[in-house]
Formats: C-alpha cells, sequence, structure tokens
C-alpha cells in the first residue's frame, strides 16, 4: 500500500519541521539549500523519519526543481500520513 502527498517545500529554513496542511497540500520547511537536489534528499529523510519509515520510503515523483512536489509514500495510506504528521504539526 502506498499514497501520494503534494508538498510545498520551502528550502533554508533554520531546521527542517512539518509547517501545516494548506487543504490537501503539506507545507514543509527544510533544513537545505535548494542545490543539487540536496533540499529534496532532507524533505524525503525528514519525512520518512517524521513517519517512522525507511528513507527510501519516500520519493519525489513531480517537481524534482521545484517547490511544489508530489511525493510517494511506501507503507501508510493518506489518513494515516495525515496522523502520524498531525503530531509534529506546530499549528
Amino acid at each position: 500500500m502506498s499514497c501520494r502527498i503534494s508538498i510545498k517545500a520551502i528550502p533554508n529554513a533554520p531546521r527542517s519541521a512539518v509547517a501545516g496542511w494548506m487543504g490537501e497540500e503539506l507545507k514543509v520547511k527544510v533544513h537545505a539549500p535548494a542545490l543539487e537536489g540536496r533540499a529534496n534528499e532532507e524533505l524525503c529523510s525528514f519525512l520518512a523519519e517524521a513517519l517512522g519509515l525507511p528513507k527510501r520510503a519516500v520519493t519525489v515523483l513531480q517537481g524534482d526543481k521545484s517547490r511544489l512536489k508530489v511525493l510517494a509514500i511506501e507503507g501508510p495510506d493518506l489518513e494515516q500520513v495525515r496522523t502520524r504528521l498531525a503530531a509534529k504539526d506546530p499549528s
């Protein structure tokens, strides 16, 4: 089982953090520059850790060079992802 999730990534943040849901889109601050794929790597690693999944379970499907991305998450369905990330959301 897996799901797809729309992400708005904000690179160069002081630390990686879930910034909240904007409708169906998850806003994530990423503590890495948008250079040479480093922000994408950090985004996938951060979300995998936040969801309790191995790094390879989170991959970028669309938007490699954009702030708007679509990620594939192997394992939980969308509802489980929302529930797990709710604890990480400061709002």
